[in-house]
């Protein structure tokens, strides 16, 4: 495996409980990398990136991802993992009894920083490369859905991750702000990080090609 490799799967089948989802799954994605997830409502992909988080126990083939073993990973391990990585979901998931900045602040407090001026300045970079700096004191119910989601995107950064994991992330959103969401995460991968987007949304694929993996009748391909 190259060291620039941060998922490499091999032949790993995917299960929801004792159903399974994918079967033969293998997949390289290094770093830089920005790569679509493309398919249907159902169709394994939010599965797949449960499988790369560890959300869902891997129980055939193998897996590395960010240079953890999903297979003998540890319960213990699994934060560890967790702060290589960054990851939107669909619906935001912002803490909604709190500001911008005390949504950040509690991921940061939760993940082990301790100095104050570190954890502001932490936060005011964050911001920055989503264009929010202005938004800190505001409340999530304050924001538009693509302002909520660029924060959720700047809460996915705070550690500095080297893999993005995003579901669906212009699920809730119109055409002009799913668009200003797929720049902020090209401008990302750009950064060195890998991006991996799970999305049925075809009209953003067509509009920002990037390299696509199709999730479909329980198999993960390569589209052409």
């Amino acid at each position: 495996m190259a060291l620039d490799t941060i998922i490499n799967l091999n032949n790993i089948s995917i299960f929801q409980k004792h159903n399974l989802v994918l079967s033969n799954v293998s997949l390289n994605i290094d770093k830089g990398e920005f790569v679509y997830l493309l398919g249907k409502t159902g169709s394994g992909k939010s599965s797949l990136l449960k499988t790369l988080y560890a959300d869902l126990e891997l129980k055939d083939g193998d897996a590395t991802v960010a240079g953890f073993d999903l297979k003998s990973i540890k319960r213990k391990e699994i934060p560890f993992l967790r702060r290589k990585l960054g990851i939107v979901f669909q619906d935001f998931q912002l803490l909604t009894d709190r500001t911008v900045n005390d949504n950040l602040l509690f991921v940061l407090k939760a993940t082990g920083w301790k100095s104050k001026t570190e954890m502001q300045k932490r936060i005011a970079d964050v911001l920055e490369k989503v264009h929010l700096t202005t938004k800190n004191f505001k409340m999530p119910h304050e924001l538009s859905g693509g302002e909520q989601q660029r924060i959720a995107i700047a809460r996915a950064l705070l550690n500095d991750p080297e893999l993005i994991l995003a579901d669906e992330p212009t699920g809730n959103l119109d055409p002009e702000t799913s668009e200003g969401i797929i720049n902020i995460l090209l401008e990302i991968s750009r950064s060195g990080r890998a991006v991996l987007i799970a999305t049925h949304d075809i009209m953003m694929f067509e509009k920002f090609p990037s390299r696509t993996i199709k999730c479909e009748n329980g198999k993960l391909t390569e589209a052409a």
